[in-house]
């Protein structure tokens, strides 16, 4: 075990000191639901950076960040008269319990999805997606959804000839002699069929989309600061090169890779 890690402490600790943070500390004491908003949020994105960077030390503090959220509205609620900490666990240990039958209730194993939409009893096929999620996450949630009450591909061979048509029909609407765009607004809704068809395929062969992307990205810019760093080694600049000098030093470190 890490000698540098804080002593272990108890969840009830934990809780203890929200509460004694509420009681004695002005700038905890007036908080709200609305303004600790933004700081859920940023936890929650400084968990998945570092669950991105591979650091456990960083993990296990970011976990404590983001679970301090969940304490302090927990505490902020309690002191409402909505409901304790205790409650949200028992909430959680229901629902996870009523979600998986097949190891705490008849032992029939049934998709999730289709379990919570007949508890929910959806208007929409969106009700309860957070307005702000981002839209590669919406769209594999939205397919998730569907799938669970049977709308699916039976395999990724389905969405993968559905990519390819989308390429197609993306393709039609910009000129193959000059590139020029035939109609701008028709070629953004055949893009987003096309991003919204690679997400399915994604999602059939077990990849999440936006994680992909951030791989991706990641990966990008590593290159991108490595053929700076070729251009700058030569006595170069890249931006004062053609695209056609660029594009070596982008296949040199594609090659060193």
């Amino acid at each position: 075990m890490d000698s540098s890690a804080p002593a272990p402490r108890s969840l009830d600790d934990a809780l203890a000191l929200m509460k004694d943070l509420r009681a004695r500390c002005e700038w905890d004491a007036a908080q709200t639901h609305s303004s600790l908003r933004p700081y859920l949020i940023e936890e929650a994105h400084e968990v998945d950076d570092a669950i991105a960077g591979g650091d456990d030390g960083v993990l296990r503090d970011e976990l404590g960040d983001l679970f301090l959220q969940v304490l302090f509205h927990s505490v902020v609620a309690e002191e409402r008269g909505a409901f304790r900490m205790q409650d949200v666990a028992g909430a959680l240990i229901a629902k996870m319990r009523a979600r998986h039958p097949h190891l705490y209730g008849d032992g029939v194993k049934r998709p999730w999805e289709s379990m919570k939409a007949a508890k929910a009893k959806r208007s929409t096929l969106e009700d309860g997606l957070p307005a702000g999620l981002p839209s590669l996450h919406r769209a594999h949630r939205l397919q998730d959804r569907a799938a669970g009450v049977g709308f699916d591909w039976n395999d990724a061979l389905g969405p993968l000839a559905k990519v390819r048509e989308e390429v197609e029909e993306v393709a039609s609407l910009i000129d193959p002699d000059t590139g020029a765009v035939r109609d701008g607004d028709a070629l953004e809704a055949e893009l987003g069929d096309l991003l919204f068809a690679v997400v399915n395929l994604c999602r059939k062969t077990g990849v999440h989309g936006a994680l992909a992307l951030d791989r991706t990205n990641a990966k990008f810019v590593r290159r991108y600061t490595a053929m700076e760093q070729l251009a700058t080694a030569d006595g170069k600049t890249l931006t004062a090169l053609s695209l056609e000098e660029q594009d070596r030093y982008w296949d040199a470190v594609k090659a060193a890779e």
